[in-house]
């Protein structure tokens, strides 16, 4: 799958690209343990760090990063960028704007102490015919002082401008910096094809496997990974880019 991403002219090397999420993965799941202690359990047990599918989670699609450091103090989000005049009027210059309240008025996300942000998009992005991109909040994600609402565009067809990601800023006490490079939104290609559900009792060979596979997760830990768990491939940026960060491998 190839995706396209292209910027203004003139912002190309001040503004940083979309990354692979795996290189975006946070500090704290690197620095927590992999066994905790359990009262429940009366022992240690294995943590989230070691969950395959919570880890691959994290780690799938790519992401789109806040352009510059955002200052958050008394209620008021401020930056000082120094960007260049972009070569395109229409072309937004700030990191992120507002949406008017009422726009989610009736929904969860209206609450009187949150305001709803805009992060602006500073990428177009274009994906293969026949896909569209899911934008959702970054998976796991619940430090970050703001929820994305998730959206789908249809990404092989809306191609000439950038995609603009709403957001409901969830933490109204927060003061400190968002830094450059912070994950706004992740994103992956999903296909427009219509789905069939096929839906039945299991068959005998069902049966068998279903009580096989749950002996061996119970019996044995990491199965799951050993047994299931598909290899993936690393995502390859064309161009100077260095991904930010590191990886964990559960």
């Amino acid at each position: 799958m190839l995706i396209r991403f292209r910027c203004d002219p003139a912002l190309l090397g001040h503004i940083p690209p979309p990354v692979p999420a795996r290189a975006a993965l946070p500090d704290w799941l690197r620095d927590m343990p992999a066994r905790a202690a359990s009262e429940l359990h009366g022992g240690p047990v294995r943590t989230v760090k070691t969950c395959p599918p919570f880890v691959d989670a994290m780690a799938h699609g790519f992401v789109i990063p806040l352009p510059c450091d955002v200052t958050v103090a008394g209620g008021r989000l401020s930056w000082n960028w120094d960007l260049p005049e972009p070569a395109l009027p229409s072309h937004p210059r700030s990191p992120l704007s507002f949406h008017a309240p009422a726009q989610v008025e009736g929904s969860p996300f209206h609450r009187a102490d949150c305001a709803m942000v805009k992060f602006n998009s500073f990428w177009t992005v274009e994906l293969e015919p026949g896909w569209s991109l899911f934008a959702t909040h970054p998976a796991n994600r619940e430090d970050l002082p703001f929820r994305l609402l998730t959206g789908l565009v249809d990404a092989d067809r809306f191609t000439a401008v950038g995609i603009l990601f709403p957001a409901q800023w969830k933490d109204p006490g927060f003061s400190g910096v968002l830094p450059r490079g912070t994950p706004v939104a992740q994103c992956f290609p999903v296909p427009r094809t219509p789905l069939a559900l096929d839906v039945g009792p299991l068959d005998a060979a069902g049966c068998d496997a279903f009580e096989a596979t749950a002996h061996a997760l119970l019996s044995a830990p990491g199965t799951y990974r050993r047994r299931h768990r598909a290899r993936r491939g690393r995502s390859g940026v064309a161009g100077e880019v260095a991904p930010q960060g590191g990886e964990v491998e559960p």
